[in-house]
């Protein structure tokens, strides 16, 4: 049985991977992007299996809106794939207030906009699943990648929140941690020039040169290689909660988490010093 998809952020990268891939074999999607110029070609080769819609997930009734017509243009919703979103980069120093509110707006907030509004039909429909990209960047955090980072873990929290929260209706949520993948160009993307970059500082010059020193050395992935993963994901009866996307984090967060457990280890006695003991409790 096909499947009806709804997926944010179409207009290209892992986005437009993913609706391709979910075309091809057979599946509808309601494709949305910021600009429906940008799906035409979906639409051109697709036909009635694509319904284009325009759509920014910082407008709240929009969001609503475009699940709404979706859901009853294709008459159900299946999977729910949140991936619009981008990154701002700069050191927290350096960042406007509008910045970091524009990031979370649109990487955080438009999610859950997308998560509300799709609820009522998958619980109405006692299934469904919710898929959320996230980023190597929502597990560890990087210099320069601050504002990111902080959206991308609290979408972290936010979907295993609602995992455990939807479980009962039979809607399933999985959280896709990418690393890099190429662009249209062939190579990893640059994450110091991606368009969104705050006021830069020269204090923070030496960071930056020591950064894009080592840039892009890890191996950048196919985004139709990850749509075919994803649809693997999709089809099965238990599909992960997280799953990391791509080659080369793995490792680094082996270290990472291997760390974090061992500082909280090694401060356990100041730990249980703060918790205070039963006569200070009852002074």
């Amino acid at each position: 049985m096909s499947k009806v998809w709804f997926v944010t952020g179409s207009s290209r990268g892992l986005g437009r991977a993913f609706v391709e891939a979910a075309l091809s074999r057979g599946d509808r999607v309601a494709a949305t992007a910021r600009s429906a110029a940008s799906l035409d070609e979906l639409v051109a080769a697709y036909g009635d299996a694509v319904l284009a819609l325009e759509l920014d997930v910082t407008d709240k009734a929009a969001v609503f809106e475009g699940v709404k017509r979706a859901a009853e243009h294709f008459g159900r919703l299946d999977v729910i794939v949140n991936n619009a979103g981008y990154a701002l980069v700069g050191a927290i120093e350096e960042m406007t207030e509008q910045e970091l509110r524009d990031q979370l707006e649109t990487n955080l907030f438009g999610a859950v906009w997308v998560i509300q509004a799709a609820l009522p039909h998958l619980r109405a429909q006692r299934g469904g699943h919710i898929i959320q990209l996230s980023s190597a960047a929502g597990l560890m955090a990087f210099p320069l990648g601050g504002a990111y980072s902080a959206s991308k873990w609290a979408l972290e929290a936010l979907n295993e929140s609602l995992a455990h929260e939807v479980a009962d209706f039979g809607i399933k949520v999985t959280v896709i941690e990418p690393g890099g993948f190429a662009t249209r160009s062939g190579r990893n993307p640059d994450p110091l020039d991606n368009g969104h970059m705050a006021e830069p500082d020269p204090i923070y010059d030496g960071l930056r040169r020591r950064i894009a020193a080592i840039t892009g050395q890890q191996p950048a992935g196919d985004p139709a290689a990850a749509a075919r993963a994803l649809l693997k994901i999709i089809d099965s009866d238990r599909p992960p909660l997280r799953v990391l996307f791509g080659q080369g984090f793995y490792p680094m967060l082996q270290q990472v988490y291997a760390d974090r457990l061992k500082t909280w280890a090694d401060w356990q006695d100041l730990a249980a010093e703060a918790h205070g003991g039963l006569d200070q409790e009852n002074r």
